[in-house]
């Protein structure tokens, strides 16, 4: 599989401002959201331990799930993430719950990371964050190289649906557009899925109250990242899988969805994925 000639992309100012999203997101961090970050990077390592484990985190966000593999015992921690706003969320989010840790949090492009100088790791974790590189292939392929031997990684990937063109488009438009623009086109998206969800019979306030359940997140912050999410590339799971294997790698964990009913029209979510080398 060639690689998408998409190096136009990679560069950080034709990206969205995640960073800024993830700032107002750490606020929110709070103990029952570490918890529940711990319980899904369990769930994403099929259970196994962390006790002792190098981890690298890359596109760390708000450095929720770094934190969460300090708390899991991992006794080697790296962060890195191309948005300056998001490197100083996670350091936020370190001194505030982890003082004396000595996490290593930097502003690195995964282009630019090798393994002669930053290392391998025994697990790797890129949660939603390489289909937004500008160059989705090459940039797995980078990362895989960070992973020692025997090591995992565990990985979040747009799955492709029939309106992912549609959604490059928004998604580009939504990433340039003013912040009243955004705020506009973020209040009609939640009143339309809104409404689809009640047509579905699903308890839309018992949803939002609860979505912190899902990997500690915030519902409102994780729309925003959605909308804005650009540059945007999706991937079939059997294609992951393939690719991976290819480069040395087996399944090992996997929680992959159908695609819904409306074909993707109102956006796709994640296929996840844990590669243990091999």
């Amino acid at each position: 599989m060639g690689y998408l000639n998409m190096n136009d992309l990679t560069s950080k100012d034709k990206h969205f401002a995640f960073g800024k999203n993830w700032l107002e997101y750490a606020d929110k961090i709070d103990d029952s959201r570490i918890q529940q970050a711990m319980c899904d990077l369990q769930r994403l390592n099929n259970g196994a331990s962390f006790d002792g484990k190098s981890f690298l985190d890359i596109g760390c966000g708000s450095g929720i799930h770094a934190l969460a593999a300090l708390r899991l015992g991992a006794a080697r921690v790296a962060c890195v993430d191309i948005d300056d706003d998001s490197v100083k969320a996670t350091k936020l989010t370190l001194d505030r719950y982890a003082p004396d840790s000595e996490v290593i949090v930097t502003v690195e492009s995964i282009f630019d990371m090798c393994p002669e100088e930053h290392g391998r790791y025994d697990v790797v974790y890129s949660w939603g964050v390489l289909h937004h590189t500008g160059d989705m292939y090459r940039a797995i392929t980078q990362a895989i190289n960070l992973v020692s031997e025997n090591g995992i990684f565990i990985i979040a990937l747009y799955r492709k649906t029939p309106f992912c063109w549609m959604w490059r488009y928004i998604k580009r438009w939504y990433s340039q557009a003013s912040k009243s623009k955004q705020k506009k086109f973020m209040s009609a998206y939640l009143l339309l899925t809104q409404k689809l969800m009640r047509l579905r019979g699903v308890d839309v306030e018992e949803k939002i109250a609860s979505y912190g359940k899902s990997r500690g997140m915030d519902y409102h912050n994780d729309v925003h990242d959605w909308l804005g999410g650009y540059p945007y590339e999706s991937i079939k799971a059997k294609q992951c899988q393939k690719f991976f294997e290819k480069r040395g790698f087996h399944l090992y964990y996997s929680n992959i969805k159908k695609v819904s009913k409306t074909l993707g029209l109102f956006g796709s979510g994640c296929d996840e994925f844990s590669f243990k080398k091999i």
